[in-house]
C-alpha cells in the first residue's frame, strides 16, 4: 500500500473551541484552518484550550482543513485575559 506524504506540517495557535473536538486556528501567515483533534489525541485525553499553540497537519488537497497532531505550550501574551467577575 502507497504511504500518503502529501501533508504540510505547520504551527498556529488555536482561537476558537468548536463541539466535537473541533477548532479554529490561525497558522503563522494569517489564515484560519478548521482542526480537529488527532485519534492519538483523543484516546490520551489531551485537553486543547483556545491560546494553545498546537503543530498541524493539513492536507495539499483541502488547505482550509487539517489534524492537530501536537500541543504545544499555552502563549500567554497571546490570550486575552478574562473579565474580572
Amino acid at each position: 500500500m502507497k504511504e500518503k506524504d502529501d501533508k504540510v506540517v505547520v504551527e498556529g495557535i488555536v482561537k476558537v473551541a468548536l463541539p466535537n473536538a473541533m477548532f479554529k486556528v490561525e497558522i503563522i501567515n494569517g489564515h484560519i484552518v478548521l482542526a480537529q483533534a488527532s485519534g492519538r489525541m483523543r484516546l490520551n485525553d489531551i485537553r486543547i484550550l483556545v491560546g494553545d499553540s498546537v503543530t498541524i497537519e493539513i492536507s495539499t488537497y483541502d488547505l482550509s482543513r487539517g489534524r492537530i497532531v501536537h500541543r504545544g505550550k499555552r502563549d500567554k501574551d497571546k490570550v486575552p485575559d478574562k473579565k474580572p467577575e
